[in-house]
C-alpha cells in the first residue's frame, strides 16, 4: 500500500507540475474515482509535514537552549519585511493545486456515488484549511481565494487582505465540512497516513483551541491593531467547535492512548518503525526496508549538524512526582542532582531526554549513556525521537527509519481539557476523562487540581492563576514536547512571547553543587561533567563574562549557556514580505511592522 502511495503520488506530482496558471489541462483528468485519489495523494507528498517539522521545530520555544538561536528572537537578527519570505508564487502554489482540484473534481458529480465524491472534496477542503491555518498563524490576516487564479486576473491578483476573522470562520467551514464528510473507513486511513475524517477533527480540535485561545489572551488583533468582532462570542464558537471535535473523537472509541509498560510507552510513540495507529490519527511513515529515512537521530546527537537543543532546568522542574505532587514542592527541590532528579518523576521524563538510567547501542555495545558536553547546552539532551541502537550510523547521516505522529489521539485529549478550563468547564468527571488517562500511563497519581501551583503561577509570570488552566498547560508541555511546534505556538496564543526573553527566562542547566568537582551522573566510573578549559565530551569551560555562547554559573549553581535574546509585540506575527506590497500595493502590512 505503502509503495502504491509513494508511485501514485509520483505521478500526480507531475501532473500538478505541468499545468501552468493559464492552462488548466484537466480534460483528460477527473474521469473516474481513481484520478481523484491519484490527486489526492499528491497532496499528501507535497504537503504532509517533514521530519524536521514534526520532530524539530520546536527548538526554538522556551523550554529549548540552542547553540545559536532564530534570528527572531537574535538582537542581530536580520528579520524584515525586506527579507521575509512565504509569499512567492512557490509558496502559494500548493493552495493552487487545492483549489485546481475542488473546481474540476465537480466535472464527476453523478458519475460517482456522493458519498465517494463527498469524502474527496473533504480531502481538499482539509488540505485548504491545513494551508490556511499556517498562512494565518504566521501572518495573521491574508487574502482568502477559493479559485484557481490565471495570471491576467489582475483584480485577483491585487486583491487586499481579507480580515483574520474571515480567513479563519473559512477555515472552520472547510474543517466542519472535511469532518462530516470524510469517511472514517480502514479504506481511507492507509495506516494512519491518509486524510479522513478522524484526521480532519484533530486538526479542527488543534485549530479552533487555537484560535479561541488566540482572541482570549489577545486583545486586539496583531494584524490590525483594531479590537477582535463579537470577541466573547467568537471565542466561545471556537472553544466550543474544538470541544465537539474532540468529543466526537472521544466517544467515537476508535483511538485511546497506547499504554503496556509505563518506563516505554511513551517514548515508543516516536522510535518505532510501524505508525502505531491505536493512539497515532495521522503521521509520517518511514521504513528500512522501503529505504525511506530521515535524520532526527543524527540531528539530536550530531555536535555539528544539529543545533545542540537541550532542555532547560526551569522546565524540566515542571515534570511531578508519580505522586502526583509537584517536584518543586520539596523544600530541597533546588539542590537535587541530576544522578537523583529522575527518582519518584512522571515517566515521561526519562522517556524525553537521558537520564541516569539510559543505556544506548554504539559499535555493538550497550552500555550505559551520559549526556554528551559537545551536543547539549545543559545537560538535558532529548531522546524524544531518536533510535537507541547506531547501527547503520543513524547518528551521522540521514538513516532513521522510525515513524512519526504528526495528530495523536493525546493531544485531542488536551485540546478538549483545556478548551473546557477556558470556558471554565473543566470538572472532575471532564478532568478524569482527559488528564487523568495521561498522567496514569506516564505513571503519576492524578490530582484535581483545586490551588494553583506557585512555580506555575511564576513560571507564567503570573498572567494565570486558574489551578485548572496551569496544570493543563503543564501537562500539555510534557506529554507534546518538541512535537510539530505545537509549544511555539501555544505560547504565540497564549500572550507569552516574553518567555522567549533571555532576561525572562535564562537557558539553566543541570544543578552542580561544586564547579570544582567531577561528576560521574550514572555511576558506570566514567567522568560526566567538569569544568575544564576546554569543551569535550564530558567536559565544559566556563566564563564570567555571560557572553554570548558562553557557560557559567547562576547563584542557585546551575549551569547557565549564555545567549541574548529578546521579544517585542510586533513578534506575534511575521511581517508581509515588500515584495509581495510592491507587486500588490493593496495588501497592507501587519500595523507593527509598519515602520520595521
Amino acid at each position: 500500500m505503502v509503495v502504491m502511495l509513494i508511485i501514485s503520488a509520483v505521478s500526480c506530482k507531475k501532473f500538478m507540475e505541468r499545468d501552468t496558471y493559464d492552462s488548466i489541462s484537466s480534460d483528460n483528468f477527473f474521469e473516474s474515482e481513481s484520478d481523484l485519489e491519484l490527486y489526492a495523494n499528491g497532496f499528501l507528498q507535497n504537503m504532509t509535514p517533514s521530519a524536521t517539522t514534526i520532530g524539530y521545530n520546536d527548538i526554538n520555544a522556551d523550554y529549548c537552549a540552542v547553540q545559536i538561536p532564530t534570528d527572531l528572537l537574535r538582537p542581530d537578527g536580520n528579520v524584515s519585511p525586506g527579507n521575509q519570505g512565504g509569499w512567492t508564487e512557490g509558496s502559494w502554489s500548493n493552495l493552487r493545486n487545492i483549489n485546481y482540484f475542488l473546481n474540476n473534481m465537480t466535472k464527476l458529480k453523478g458519475k460517482i456515488s456522493d458519498e465517494v465524491y463527498n469524502h474527496y472534496e473533504g480531502v481538499g477542503r482539509f488540505w485548504r484549511a491545513w494551508f490556511y491555518y499556517d498562512k494565518v498563524a504566521t501572518f495573521g490576516a491574508v487574502p482568502f481565494y477559493d479559485q484557481v487564479i490565471k495570471s491576467n486576473d489582475t483584480e485577483a491578483l491585487n486583491k487586499p487582505k481579507d480580515s483574520r476573522e474571515f480567513v479563519m470562520d473559512k477555515i472552520l467551514e472547510d474543517l466542519d465540512f472535511a469532518s462530516q464528510n470524510c469517511s472514517g473507513a480502514d479504506k481511507y486511513s492507509a495506516g494512519g497516513t491518509a486524510i479522513n475524517k478522524w484526521v480532519a477533527l484533530a486538526f479542527k480540535s488543534r485549530v479552533c483551541l487555537f484560535e479561541g485561545t488566540y482572541r482570549t489572551y489577545h486583545q486586539v488583533d496583531p494584524s490590525t491593531g483594531q479590537a477582535w468582532t463579537n470577541r466573547d462570542e467568537n471565542i466561545k464558537k471556537f472553544l466550543r467547535a474544538a470541544i465537539s471535535a474532540s468529543e466526537e473523537i472521544m466517544q467515537s472509541g476508535t483511538f485511546s492512548l497506547v499504554n503496556g509498560n509505563k518506563e516505554t510507552a511513551y517514548r515508543s510513540l516516536f522510535t518505532s518503525e510501524k505508525l502505531n495507529t491505536t493512539e497515532i490519527i495521522w503521521g509520517r511513515q518511514f521504513s528500512k526496508g522501503l529505504s525511506t529515512f530521515h535524520d532526527l537521530s543524527w540531528v539530536y546527537y550530531s555536535p555539528t549538524y544539529g543545533s545542540k537543543a537541550s532542555l532547560t532546568k526551569k522546565f524540566i522542574n515542571t515534570y511531578l512526582m508519580k505522586d502526583g505532587t509537584p517536584f518543586t514542592s520539596k523544600s530541597n527541590y533546588k539542590t537535587i542532582t541530576y544522578s537523583d532528579e529522575f527518582t519518584d518523576r512522571d515517566l515521561r521524563l526519562a522517556q524525553t531526554v537521558i537520564s541516569p538510567k539510559y543505556r544506548m547501542t554504539r559499535n555493538g555495545v550497550n552500555a550505559l549513556y551520559s549526556p554528551s558536553w559537545l551536543t547539549t547546552r545543559t545537560g538535558y539532551q532529548p531522546i524524544k525521537w531518536s533510535i537507541d541502537d547506531d547501527a547503520d550510523n543513524i547518528l551521522s547521516r540521514a538513516a532513521s527509519w522510525n515513524s512519526l505522529p504528526i495528530l495523536r489521539y493525546a493531544e485531542v485529549l488536551l485540546n478538549y481539557a483545556e478548551a473546557k478550563a477556558e470556558l471554565g468547564e473543566l470538572g472532575i468527571s471532564e478532568w478524569a476523562r482527559s488528564i487523568t488517562l495521561l498522567r496514569n500511563r506516564a505513571g503519576v497519581t492524578s490530582i484535581y487540581p483545586t490551588v494553583a501551583d506557585p512555580y506555575l503561577k511564576d513560571y507564567y509570570k503570573n498572567t494565570i492563576s486558574d489551578p485548572l488552566i496551569l496544570e493543563v498547560r503543564r501537562e500539555r508541555a510534557t506529554e507534546l514536547c518538541l512535537e510539530m511546534g505545537l509549544r511555539w505556538n501555544d505560547l504565540m496564543r497564549w500572550h507569552m512571547g516574553d518567555l522567549l526573553n533571555s532576561s525572562d527566562n535564562p537557558w539553566t542547566g543541570i544543578y552542580i553543587p561544586d564547579p570544582g568537582a567531577s561528576y560521574d551522573f550514572n555511576g558506570d566510573g566514567i567522568t560526566d561533567f567538569a569544568v575544564s578549559s576546554s569543551e569535550t565530551v564530558n567536559t565544559v569551560p566556563v566564563s564570567s563574562s555571560n557572553a554570548n555562547q558562553t557557560f557559567s554559573f547562576n547563584t542557585d549553581k546551575n549551569l547557565v549557556w549564555n545567549y541574548q535574546r529578546v521579544w517585542a509585540e510586533y513578534k506575534y506575527l511575521k511581517p508581509i514580505p515588500t515584495e509581495a506590497i510592491t507587486r500588490n500595493p493593496n495588501l497592507k502590512q501587519n500595523y507593527l511592522w509598519e515602520n520595521k
